[in-house]
């Protein structure tokens, strides 16, 4: 089912956020500047956007899959856009270390990150003294 996000893009010279086939689950979203990210360094490349998810909805920020072509990694694996994100200044800005030994370019225009749109359900979140459920221990102990 599609819902109506309202987006509005900080330089209306650049292309709107497309999903880019029938399938895509993710828009991408253009570099609105040209950002140079030196060796070891990191970079925020504005994207262009800002967006107002539906109610009880938030936007899920990534790289798009060819990024770590580029010698780039996301520096907080994925962002979270709260629903109240969504103000007529806040622009997403896509957070970006290089890992390689030159630094690297994002040229204006350049299609870096891409966007989902989540429901999601608050809890009620309660603490306890002790947990009830038996201990599994540390990560992976499920075997590879």
């Amino acid at each position: 089912m599609k819902k109506k996000v309202h987006f509005k893009r900080f330089d209306p010279a650049l292309p709107v956020p497309a999903y880019k086939t029938k399938g895509a689950a993710a828009f991408d979203c253009h570099a609105r500047e040209t950002v140079l990210i030196e060796p070891g360094k990191v970079g925020l490349i504005p994207l262009n956007v800002a967006v107002k998810p539906p109610k009880n909805h938030w936007v899920l920020l990534a790289a798009r899959s060819s990024f770590y072509k580029l010698g780039l990694v996301a520096v907080n694996g994925i962002g979270v856009g709260d629903e109240d994100f969504c103000g007529d200044g806040d622009e997403y800005r896509f957070v970006a270390m290089n890992y390689t030994a030159a630094p690297v370019t994002i040229a204006r225009g350049d299609r870096i990150a891409q966007m989902v749109i989540v429901p999601y359900a608050k809890a009620h979140l309660h603490e306890v003294k002790k947990m009830k459920e038996k201990n599994r221990g540390a990560f992976g102990t499920t075997g590879k």
